[in-house]
């Protein structure tokens, strides 16, 4: 049995956490908010973020240093733009042995650092060698569950992906490993845009086949643009990435599916994001994936288009008709052009 502190209460967290606690390991839930760290203590339960009970053995915590006394890992699971805040707080206070995993998919905006590279130049004792990143196509509302779910956790120290791996895995919940840091955090990252554009179709009311186009394609530019990186391209085509893909672009559980379909409705971004009442880290994501794009001079009308949509108040249904109306392409040459490492196009 290990201690092991999760920080970040929301949905995915506290699903995180039930894993843990079901593999028998002391569990500390850790949150900024004293009343939610006491309700849940009292309850067993966290229902603004996950509907489930939760396990009487894991203790939720208000205090980072009460929470992370005596650790052997750290499971990070707080937003992307809480990321530096958080490991700025556990910096002073972590020991230096204590194993972080992150579960966060999104890229910081401006600075296009990958969550990784965020938490290895926020932590002293910490190089970007030594994180740890766990993706993969995971609904928290069905991990709570303990419905069939697998993921993916990599890191280029192999043993701390392997500790990471055994901390996991069990009979619902099974966890492969994988090298490619840079694939499995871009996959995870980047496909939250294109589960935007899928809920944007939906709400559209466009139907199964421009979705299944949008999936397709959008897979094609998370390939040229992780590829482009330094990614693996293969990498794209496993759990974090395809896997990831159908799963958040096909589900009325998926919070960037429905912030999208809510787009593609009529709401505007600030409606949508207040009535969400949850952190959608497809908008912050496709900011950066669009300086990305620009800086790399790779070519994404897909992620391109829902930029405009999101930070330029351009009409869904213009935007659509743009994509629908590009050049004419041939697609064996395209998909040929990922394999053999051409990613401009």
């Amino acid at each position: 049995m290990s201690k092991v502190a999760v920080l970040g209460a929301g949905s995915w967290g506290t699903a995180l956490s039930i894993v843990l606690s079901d593999n028998g390991h002391d569990v500390r839930l850790w949150t900024h908010r004293k009343e939610q760290a006491d309700l849940i203590n009292r309850t067993h339960r966290n229902e603004s973020y996950l509907n489930v009970e939760i396990p009487s053995q894991i203790k939720a915590f208000d205090s980072l240093k009460e929470a992370i006394n005596g650790v052997t890992a750290i499971v990070l699971v707080v937003p992307t733009k809480a990321i530096r805040e958080v490991c700025g707080q556990l910096n002073p206070i972590v020991e230096n042995n204590t194993t972080i995993i992150h579960a966060t998919k999104g890229i910081e905006p401006e600075s296009l650092k990958r969550v990784s590279q965020i938490i290895s130049e926020e932590m002293d004792a910490y190089s970007y060698e030594d994180i740890v990143v766990l993706s993969g196509p995971s609904h928290a509302e069905e991990v709570g569950k303990r419905l069939p779910t697998t993921v993916t956790v990599s890191s280029l120290d192999s043993g701390n992906a392997e500790l990471a791996q055994d901390l996991f895995i069990n009979e619902s919940f099974r966890v492969y490993t994988s090298p490619d840091v840079v694939g499995i955090e871009l996959g995870g990252a980047l496909k939250n845009i294109i589960a935007l554009g899928a809920g944007i179709s939906d709400g559209l009311g466009y139907g199964d086949n421009a979705k299944a186009a949008l999936i397709t394609r959008g897979l094609a530019e998370i390939t040229r643009l992780g590829a482009s990186l330094g990614a693996n391209p293969l990498s794209f085509l496993g759990l974090p990435g395809v896997g990831d893909l159908i799963v958040t672009c096909t589900s009325v559980h998926s919070r960037n599916w429905r912030a999208g379909n809510l787009l593609g409705k009529g709401k505007k971004l600030d409606e949508v994001l207040e009535q969400m009442g949850m952190v959608v880290e497809g908008v912050r994501t496709a900011k950066a994936a669009h300086q990305f794009a620009q800086e790399q001079k790779i070519e994404m009308p897909i992620t391109d288009g829902i930029y405009e949509i999101l930070f330029n108040n351009k009409n869904p249904r213009d935007i659509v008709e743009q994509l629908m109306n590009r050049n004419k392409r041939e697609e064996m040459d395209d998909l040929a052009d990922l394999i053999g490492g051409n990613y401009s196009k």
